[in-house]
């Protein structure tokens, strides 16, 4: 649906970025705007980018490090931010490993135990061509996800159109005043009409940022990204193969008890895709990554803790898939098989003595075996899709050690730890039926489904009671619980895409019911009172009153939409609206790090290779926290800002801006709270949103 893509450009977040749509086509992509959002960063260094995307709009914000800050623009969308290369995607509510994140199609494992690398981590927002996000649930072809699934595609070397050698090549850099940062990025490339290949690179790196009132100290980053990736056409498909190397510094991590001090990460990737035969659709695809990460509560917190801690963490990723499709895009059957091997370990140290050491998760691994059936149909004017998939997964436990200097307590858990099954099986089920009427005004949509996520391997086998828990940054000690089960959720979703002359608008309203959703809970009945081992040991870490994950009832309900009106033919406005509720079921109580009622709103004047204009983002207080969690309520605000954008000459494009204009104190609800002491920012309070500052990007491409 060419309006349909138009909008989901123009308001979820294209005018982002100046590099240009360049990854080469693929058959497999998605193309209906009733079943995916996509967010195109783009820009107009090469028109026919822009018009082979069908979208050319302005570019409002100054790019966030990596792609989770793109992501949340989007319509129920919204960013947990946990830093500066740490950030979440936020969806309908849900967020951590229940929102299904990839980079280039890719699955992978997280290295760092409290999510200091989530999936979005590894898509710098300069090397990101598009975005794409599953339209409130993904279909079972993705994979296994509880909530819907998100996919940052980078940038590649086409092939060439016509015969003879193409050469490619873009570049990418921006300032920006409020932390001092800067952010390089490029693609060069080289290709024929059945060859191809190319080489990317990013650099990235700022300062702690300003607000009004200081600077909140720790909030530093750098990251390096570099990698090759090649194709060769063979038949009517493509051999692909990419490697990616990041290698992020030291990087600080205000809502954790430490930060980053270094992640190296490989990521591996090849396979085929194409026809061969008539009618018959074949990938096949395999991939590795291997995380090393170290952070520790020294090298970059100021102060310094008294009681120093470095912590190592290993994960290691297999994943592998097959999938034949039957018939055309739009009217086929797709049999596909994946699997999906996960290794982790984790050993924290006292890198002041040598003697203390405590292997917080021991050879953790994970085996996912998972098949699935997709049929896309019609019948009469109504569109569908439906599909099934099962999954079987096996997660196990090796024994653990600790050093000679750690005391009793800890010792006393693990004992109890090595001598417990450290095993578990689960199968599941996923179903989705996904069905759209296309019409030239109303495409009405309707979702039902029924989703799974089995336990991660933190939540079960979490034997040390520790911050650890994927990034909930709440404050609170966890430790796992071996009797899980899977969670299930059960949806429905109802919308509607309407084009009516210049105004577009899609409304969605949906209704999650969640059982067996995993929620960190008191220990034990007596709150307070230390009277078991792991309160004992919780308590010398600094908290009393550890949880436990275990199976609770929730809910999830709202509303979101996106909308789009041109005015006068030159002047764009555009925007979206969320939102959403999250309840416990089986007690009174929210569910945390729910995001408040949200309001983006931006008003665009496009003229000849240039554009302006200004953007308001607002929230809603949230008072509807998690007690449980300790969750504090949050006030309201609305923050503006300016951008323009200019073309050059026809290779050469600039992009300017101010952000947060009136120099606004505002703190995003879903922003974490302060853990470093040397900071304008008191200990405990929720970080403050960036200051009033300037930002400039150019690009070049050739």
């Amino acid at each position: 649906m060419k309006n349909t893509r138009r909008l989901l450009c123009a308001v979820a977040a294209a005018p982002f970025a100046l590099v240009p749509c360049t990854v080469a086509a693929q058959e497999s992509a998605p193309a209906d705007g009733a079943l995916e959002d996509v967010i195109i960063v783009t820009g107009t260094l090469d028109d026919d980018a822009v018009a082979d995307t069908e979208m050319a709009t302005p570019r409002q914000i100054a790019l966030p490090a990596d792609a989770a800050g793109i992501a949340a623009r989007a319509p129920g969308a919204a960013l947990i931010d946990n830093g500066a290369l740490s950030g979440q995607v936020s969806y309908r509510g849900l967020f951590g490993e229940r929102v299904l994140g990839t980079v280039n199609g890719q699955r992978f494992s997280s290295g760092g135990p409290n999510a200091m690398d989530p999936p979005m981590h590894y898509a710098p927002s300069l090397l990101v061509d598009h975005v794409s996000i599953a339209r409130g649930v993904s279909p079972v072809s993705q994979g296994p996800a509880l909530a819907g699934a998100v996919d940052a595609q980078l940038i590649e070397t086409p092939f060439a159109e016509g015969e003879g050698t193409q050469a490619t090549l873009r570049a990418l850099g921006q300032y920006r005043s409020v932390d001092n940062s800067y952010a390089l990025a490029g693609l060069a490339g080289v290709s024929s009409d059945t060859l191809r290949f190319g080489v990317i690179g990013s650099r990235e790196e700022g300062d702690d940022y300003r607000f009004p009132g200081g600077t909140a100290v720790g909030t530093s980053f750098e990251r390096d990204l570099y990698g090759v990736h090649g194709g060769a056409k063979l038949g009517e498909g493509e051999l692909f193969a990419e490697y990616r190397r990041d290698e992020t510094g030291l990087t600080g991590n205000p809502p954790f008890a430490m930060d980053i001090v270094y992640f190296d990460t490989d990521f591996v990737q090849g396979g085929y895709r194409g026809e061969v035969a008539d009618g018959a659709y074949v990938e096949l695809r395999y991939g590795h990554v291997k995380v090393r990460h170290l952070m520790d509560n020294q090298t970059l917190r100021k102060p310094p803790s008294s009681t120093p801690r470095a912590t190592f963490a290993d994960a290691d990723t297999d994943t592998g898939s097959a999938s034949l499709r039957l018939g055309t895009q739009q009217r086929n059957v797709t049999f596909g098989a994946d699997f999906e091997l996960s290794d982790k370990f984790v050993r924290i140290t006292n890198p002041m003595d040598a003697a203390f050491f405590l292997h917080a998760q021991p050879g953790l691994s994970s085996q996912r075996f998972g098949g699935f059936v997709q049929w896309r149909g019609g019948v009469g004017p109504a569109e569908f899709e439906l599909g099934g998939r099962i999954d079987v997964v096996e997660q196990d436990a090796g024994e653990g050690t600790v050093g000679s200097a750690v005391p009793m307590g800890p010792r006393n858990l693990l004992a109890a730890y090595n001598a417990s099954a450290r095993s578990a099986d689960d199968t599941v089920f996923d179903a989705v039926v996904r069905a759209w009427v296309p019409g030239d005004v109303v495409t009405p949509r309707l979702v039902l489904a029924r989703k799974t996520r089995v336990p991660s391997l933190l939540e079960r086998f979490a034997w040390l009671p520790t911050e650890a828990s994927y990034g909930l940054a709440d404050g609170n000690i966890y430790v796992g619980n071996q009797l899980l089960k899977p969670e299930v959720a059960w949806i429905a979703e109802l919308g509607a895409d309407v084009q009516l002359g210049g105004l577009s608008l899609r409304p969605t309203a949906f209704y999650r019911r969640i059982d067996d959703y995993i929620q960190g809970t008191p220990f034990d009945a007596t709150v307070g009172v230390i009277d078991s081992p792991v309160e004992m040991v919780a308590n010398m870490n600094g908290d009393p009153t550890p949880l436990k994950f275990r199976n609770v009832d929730a809910e999830l309900y709202g509303v979101d939409l996106d909308f789009s009106a041109t005015v006068a033919g030159s002047l764009l406005i555009d925007g979206t609206a969320s939102y959403v509720r999250g309840e416990r079921r089986d007690i009174a109580d929210n569910l945390y790090r729910v995001p408040p009622a949200q309001l983006r709103l931006a008003a665009s004047w496009q003229g000849d290779g240039w554009s302006a204009g200004a953007e308001m983002k607002a929230a809603a207080a949230q008072d509807d926290v998690s007690v449980t969690n300790g969750e504090d309520a949050s006030n309201g605000y609305a923050v503006f800002g300016l951008f323009a954008d200019y073309a050059l000459g026809e290779n050469l494009r600039l992009g300017a801006g101010v952000e947060n204009l009136f120099d606004a104190t505002y703190r995003p609800h879903l922003a974490g709270h302060n853990r470093v002491g040397a900071s304008d920012v008191a200990l405990g309070e929720r970080l403050p949103g960036m200051g009033r500052g300037v930002w400039v990007r150019l690009g070049i491409g050739f």
